[in-house]
């Protein structure tokens, strides 16, 4: 018996791993990856800071943000990504600010 080649869960569509054709398989770090979608919003934890904003700009070195803030105390982490509300939050006097791509932990999409 042939194992079928997708699946819909949800009304989501979702393909065998077995089923891809390997070409369209391809490295996550590749040349100029960078991973952030202009126009959505991001936490982004860097070594000293958290920072909340839109994604106006993004290159290997930079991520630009407007409406940023930085999260003073986001309370139970996990409970802030989830309702994504922040105990103590102050924004950015212009609500721009650029976060070094060096100094990124992790970051999650809004």
């Amino acid at each position: 018996m042939s194992k079928p080649e997708t699946l819909m869960i949800d009304e989501v569509k979702y393909v065998r791993a077995d089923s891809a054709p390997l070409a369209t398989i391809k490295p996550i770090l590749d040349g100029e990856f960078q991973p952030f979608e202009i126009g959505a919003v991001y936490l982004i934890r860097t070594v000293t800071m958290i920072q909340v904003g839109r994604v106006v700009a993004a290159c290997k070195q930079w991520v630009m943000m407007e409406d940023a803030a930085w999260v003073a105390d986001t309370g139970r982490f996990s409970d802030a990504l989830k309702k994504w509300q922040f105990n103590e939050v102050e924004p950015f006097p212009d609500g721009i600010v650029g976060v070094s791509c060096g100094s990124i932990v992790d970051f999650v999409k809004g």
